[in-house]
């Protein structure tokens, strides 16, 4: 749960436009078949020609600095007065257009957690997050196992699905607002608008119009009729906020565990079904479950790359000169490949489900991270997920040959675009026995 947005970034950086201060030429295009496809092949070769700390170019040739190196990436999320998450820094506003593909990811100055930096942050963090620890983990599970259910009952008579759009995209969502308070006829729709949204088509505009419609009127009925939900938690905090911060930061809270949680799900199913030491999994075995999720975090992270942060001065990192202003993208993928951290912890971490959670970057590190209490709502949600598909359709497979998979065509964000299956047809679980 690290991005706000669910809209999918333009993958191709268009032509022309200068490198950040010290960048020289040679900049590297941050789109390409390159990312979706081979993402670690690239990053060696990053890592070889550039360093740890990479010049690219985004959309409409804006200059930016990729950090791929884990001790430079370690230190920027350290370092969160010199490199704070404050878009309002960037000294490219000049040249970004009102319609630039990035701008939901990258953001503007707004009231939110995730769009304020310093004290500003912290104070919507003490908010969120005492909201978001009163969850209950059991009662998480539960919700997630009804609506697990559900969506399964919706394909399991026919023998196919598409586990990415009629399984994975939708159970994050559908969990998320019963948390945060919304019946589950509205959590359907709101599914509907983060899917528009992360196609990035012309109804995305429209979509998040209407994402903020549903917060504002959540909050407004949670002020007149408190409940034992993330909202109203939210409200009962004795700091004061307005509506409109309330509403902000539930659409954070929604839809930075969207996407990405959907994608853990669906690239740990896809692991368990192309890769041998994973076939128990497919037979009850909980514990390769937890080792395939694992593995998806270091070698498969839904969030690759994140955006961003911005020099709050002119500074050194890995051997380049930054500007006041530049903004740095943090290359979560990149930086878990690093054969620095790689020889320290090892293969069995990786693959472990609980020797190597502390040493992954998949959560991003430091004050601007991924919330604990997210990433904790994240994997039971994941982890039941995958553990209730696999008990109702114990003989998955995949329905093409894993070469014909395909990833969505993003830098940003790693996932497939769908996972076809097949199973023997089952009953619902409302059919009689």
């Amino acid at each position: 749960m690290t991005n706000p947005s669910s809209a999918t970034p333009a993958s191709t950086a268009g032509p022309g436009g200068g490198c950040p201060v010290g960048a020289g030429t040679g900049a590297v295009a941050l789109g390409g078949p390159g990312f979706p496809t081979e993402p670690r092949e690239l990053y060696r070769s990053m890592r070889r020609d550039h360093g740890p700390v990479v010049p690219v170019e985004l959309p409409g040739g804006l200059p930016a600095w990729l950090v791929i190196g884990y001790r430079e990436l370690h230190q920027v999320t350290s370092e969160g007065e010199l490199f704070p998450r404050d878009v309002s820094l960037w000294n490219q506003w000049g040249n970004v257009p009102a319609d630039w593909p990035l701008l939901p990811m990258v953001g503007t100055p707004m009231p939110s957690i995730y769009f304020t930096a310093g004290a500003e942050h912290r104070r919507h963090v003490a908010m969120v997050v005492p909201a978001l620890e009163g969850a209950d983990p059991f009662e998480i599970r539960r919700h997630c196992e009804q609506l697990a259910d559900r969506l399964i009952d919706a394909v399991c008579t026919r023998g196919t699905a598409d586990l990415v759009a009629e399984f994975a995209e939708p159970l994050p969502v559908l969990v998320l607002a019963r948390l945060v308070g919304f019946p589950d006829d509205e959590g359907a729709d709101i599914a509907r608008v983060l899917k528009d949204l992360a196609d990035g088509g012309p109804g995305a505009q429209q979509a998040h119009l209407r994402f903020g419609e549903h917060m504002r009127r959540l909050v407004a009925a949670k002020r007149a009729r408190p409940d034992d939900d993330v909202t109203s938690r939210m409200l009962a905090h004795p700091e004061p906020f307005t509506d409109e911060e309330y509403a902000l930061d539930l659409m954070a809270i929604t839809a930075a565990g969207h996407l990405t949680t959907a994608d853990w799900i669906s690239n740990s199913t896809r692991l368990m079904l192309t890769e041998d030491q994973f076939a128990d999994a497919l037979s009850g075995g909980r514990h390769s479950v937890a080792e395939a999720m694992n593995e998806v975090l270091w070698e498969d992270g839904p969030t690759q790359i994140l955006a961003g942060r911005w020099a709050a001065r002119d500074t050194r990192l890995g051997g380049r000169n930054i500007a006041r202003g530049d903004m740095l993208l943090l290359g979560l993928g990149a930086a878990n490949a690093d054969p620095h951290i790689r020889q320290q912890v090892g293969a069995s971490a990786v693959r472990s489900g609980q020797g190597g959670n502390s040493a992954h970057l998949a959560f991003s590190h430091g004050e601007y991270r991924c919330p604990f209490p997210a990433q904790e709502i994240a994997e039971v949600i994941a982890r039941t997920g995958i553990e209730v598909l696999l008990d109702r359709l114990p003989d998955l497979e995949l329905a093409v040959p894993a070469d014909e998979l395909v990833r969505r065509p993003s830098a940003f964000l790693r996932g497939s675009t769908a996972l076809p299956v097949r199973f023997t047809p089952v009953r619902t679980t409302g059919d009689a026995l």
